[in-house]
């Protein structure tokens, strides 16, 4: 795939590809009997052993042989973080096919619009999600059949969806006799959509080598620090950026996999982590609060958590001294992107900040942080010069690495990179030793819970309501969800609309929790010189709004 040139001599090693298949062929060899603890949505605590992940990811394989998927195929998952779904990671994508993660967040139409695009033979889901697979499954052009993530017993009767089959029937029925085959490392592996915020979501097609790679990197002491010592609960969604590489690097090091399913309130995830010893977590800051809340309400400690990563958007300070000071826990900021795999950053202490008054060291673990190896990055200005790295000036962020997309999935959005960089859309600074801050984001994108939900959409729908004659949307500081939407509208001469009406036309158009918290009514937005709608004036004159409390 390379153009480098060769050199006269080469290195006389083998020559061996970086497949997914090894990372459970590994932990299989070397971590055989170390536990996976599940959470179901059945509501029951599931054990076994990375042995026993093995075996049943053979079999499998074998089913999606007989189904006759073939390698490039992608199989789509619609799924909690759970031991079938972890089967799945290394069945399809080991196989040779395509692991295709959906966001069940995203409406249906979305989803059956992903479903097309990403040409998915057959769809996996749990229980959690029959009626949602019921109200898109007719839409869905290329699927072939349904498997519904389950014991016989919990089969419906009946339903909508065609050719429903059951999981552990196909567990039954088939071999763990299956040697995974040896291909190119460079060969796609899995697909990530992102969420759509300007038009229709884009996939991000990962490789085997690259997510070997992150998978390695992720690792490191001073990026997610992962030791066959740990015991990991990832909150962070395997349907969100493959959980951040969580069910690559926690079995490549034999640490014990804790999935909480679908109960991520404060009292099941502190329970959880309790109960089975949990060491090390990560997550969006909204899962975090609840946690927190629970645990100071109930005036309760953690006996064994000891290191939290929290990406997905900014973890407020008093959040972070709060872990760190009140209940002895680490919080590593993090930063990146589906487009990125997903790991850019991580932000832990040098040796040379060691010395640093707490108020300073607190202000450094507020930053993104450093580039982990394997990522590069710098800031330029519009015009693509590269500026200065002092900490105090901003500019557009750019990376590159080996797992940062080339291009998108189809090619779609067209050409990306510029002169070999990706341009991430986050405005930045970095410091003199290289610690990289958000400032603002160049795309008008809302983030909350960690989520990203595209004004666009939300403008467009609102301006379809016949009282509407302009519509913009933006982002306002919540609390508990980091932020979210604000409408801001012009009403059409001699139209009236009130608010409620206003939230309660995107009923059934969007995913609920992207419906606006608040709608306010103004004469005119303010129109720069090319007829585009100025959101950092909308902005800056709504940063102080507070919006109403329920």
């Amino acid at each position: 795939m390379s153009n480098y040139p060769k050199s006269p001599l080469m290195g006389q090693m083998m020559s061996q590809p970086l497949l997914i298949s090894s990372i459970i062929q590994h932990a299989d060899r070397y971590f055989g009997d170390n536990e996976i603890v599940s959470r179901r949505v059945e509501g029951d605590i599931h054990r076994y052993t990375y042995r026993d992940c093995h075996t049943r990811s053979r079999k499998m394989a074998n089913a999606l042989q007989k189904f006759g998927v073939k390698m490039g195929d992608r199989v789509g998952t619609l799924a909690w973080n759970g031991y079938r779904h972890l089967e799945l990671y290394y069945a399809i994508s080991g196989s040779g096919a395509v692991l295709h993660t959906i966001n069940p967040r995203l409406h249906p139409e979305q989803i059956a619009y992903i479903v097309n695009h990403a040409e998915d033979q057959y769809l996996f889901f749990d229980l959690t999600f029959i009626p949602l697979v019921e109200a898109f499954a007719a839409h869905c052009k290329t699927v072939k059949g349904f498997i519904l993530m389950a014991d016989r017993d919990r089969m419906p009767a009946e339903t909508k969806i065609p050719n429903l089959q059951c999981y552990e029937d196909l567990i039954e029925a088939n071999s763990a006799d299956y040697e995974w085959p040896v291909f190119d490392e460079n060969s796609a592996s899995s697909l990530c959509y992102t969420s759509g915020t300007t038009g229709n979501p884009k996939g991000a097609l990962y490789s085997h080598r690259s997510t070997l790679l992150h998978s390695y990197a992720s690792t490191m002491p001073d990026a997610l620090n992962v030791s066959s010592r740990d015991a990991v609960l990832p909150v962070v969604p395997m349907f969100h950026v493959n959980a951040w590489g969580l069910p690559y690097s926690v079995p490549l090091t034999g640490a014990k996999m804790v999935f909480p399913g679908p109960s991520l309130d404060g009292k099941s995830v502190y329970e959880l982590f309790e109960q089975e010893k949990v060491t090390f977590s990560a997550g969006v800051p909204t899962v975090w609060l609840g946690l927190l809340t629970y645990v100071a309400q109930n005036n309760l400690t953690f006996s064994t958590f000891k290191r939290t990563v929290i990406g997905g958007s900014a973890c407020p300070p008093a959040m972070m001294k709060t872990f760190r000071h009140q209940y002895g826990v680490e919080v590593v900021h993090a930063w990146g992107m589906t487009e990125m795999s997903p790991l850019g950053t991580a932000c832990t202490l040098q040796s040379h900040h060691q010395s640093l008054p707490e108020d300073e060291k607190q202000a450094v673990l507020e930053k993104q942080g450093h580039a982990i190896f394997g990522v590069d990055m710098k800031i330029v200005d519009d015009q693509g010069k590269e500026l200065s790295w002092d900490g105090e000036t901003y500019g557009n962020l750019l990376v590159k690495g080996p797992w940062i997309i080339e291009r998108y999935f189809k090619g779609e959005g067209g050409e990306v990179l510029q002169d070999g960089w990706f341009p991430t859309g986050d405005v930045a600074t970095i410091s003199p030793d290289g610690y990289m801050q958000i400032t603002d984001r160049s795309k008008d994108v809302i983030k909350s819970g960690g989520e990203w939900i595209g004004s666009i959409d939300l403008e467009n729908i609102a301006m379809a309501h016949p009282a509407v004659q302009q519509a913009a949307c933006i982002g306002v500081f919540h609390p508990k969800w980091d932020e979210r939407p604000l409408l801001v509208v012009v009403k059409k001469p001699g139209a009236d609309v009130t608010k409620e009406e206003l939230i309660k036309y995107y009923d059934g158009k969007i995913a609920k929790w992207w419906t606006p918290d608040d709608v306010t009514f103004v004469d005119a937005l303010p129109i720069g010189a090319t007829g585009k709608v100025l959101k950092n004036k909308i902005r800056e004159q709504f940063k102080e709004y507070k919006l109403p409390t329920a």
